[in-house]
């Protein structure tokens, strides 16, 4: 499988969940693949990645540490990945949290670093590798949005709920600047992925209940699903695809939600 076949790519938040699944599916499809972290924590998982990767598939990987919501620090790590494997050419904003706290209560702290990470971090690297992709009128970026790009999902997390939006509407603002480039920049909305952050969440067996019970297919989403949508917005099938928000989640953003008298969820429907 060679659809990205010796492309660089840059993956953001890449040592873990749907950042490592990501990862994986640009490698397997043949790109040069540069894993960002953050935190020391991080950096065992990426540089395990890493090794993976390379044995796997042969292709060349690096680890990059960045705090992505820092203009000095995205600088430093595209100069890396400039350096080391060339000319980013696929950009995958996937660096993102998710602390949940309440409105009422909810800090500002909380406020400034969510939106740092899930907003901001998208405005500093794209604008930073957009300078190469447009001397080479080449580039895919690909943000890593949400349901909650166009649904509240939760009434407690809604710094989070709004820094996906803008995210979604940032990709299709970028989409329209970036365009005449050559330049694709699209997202893609996973619905619930169990995930390690999720991992506290999901693990109130009524919670996990009702999440695959509120999702039209029954069942969560993939890390691998999530990948497979990145790398086919980043190959040449999606060379037209420009400002999309794809949709990850089995049908959840198109169902609206009903009263359970209104529904018999044992019936099977007879065609």
């Amino acid at each position: 499988m060679s659809k990205l076949k010796n492309r660089t790519a840059l993956v953001t938040g890449g040592s873990r969940g749907i950042g490592a699944a990501i990862v994986m599916r640009l490698a397997e499809e043949g790109a040069n693949v540069a894993i960002n972290y953050t935190s020391p924590g991080s950096f065992e998982k990426a540089n395990a990645l890493k090794e993976k990767v390379e044995k796997e598939f042969h292709i060349q990987a690096i680890v990059v540490k960045a705090n992505v919501g820092v203009k000095e620090e995205v600088d430093q790590m595209i100069d890396q990945v400039e350096k080391e494997l060339g000319s980013v050419e696929i950009l995958v904003n996937n660096a993102g949290i998710a602390p949940f706290e309440p409105f009422l209560s909810l800090s500002e702290k909380t406020w400034d670093d969510t939106y740092q990470t899930n907003v901001k971090s998208i405005f500093l690297t794209t604008q930073r590798a957009a300078k190469k992709m447009i001397e080479n009128k080449y580039g895919k970026v690909i943000n890593i949005t949400s349901t909650a790009s166009v649904l509240v999902t939760s009434p407690v997390i809604p710094h989070y709920i709004s820094s996906k939006a803008a995210a979604s509407h940032l990709t299709k603002a970028l989409a329209i600047e970036l365009g005449k480039y050559n330049i694709n920049v699209n997202a893609v909305g996973p619905s619930t992925v169990a995930t390690d952050m999720c991992d506290e969440y999901l693990a109130d067996p009524q919670i996990l209940a009702k999440e695959i019970e509120a999702n039209p297919m029954k069942r969560l989403g993939t890390e691998k699903q999530i990948g497979d949508s990145v790398v086919f917005l980043a190959s040449d099938e999606a060379v037209q695809i420009n400002g999309h928000l794809l949709m990850v989640d089995g049908g959840l953003t198109v169902k609206a939600a009903q009263p359970e008298d209104h529904m018999n969820h044992e019936q099977e429907v007879t065609l």
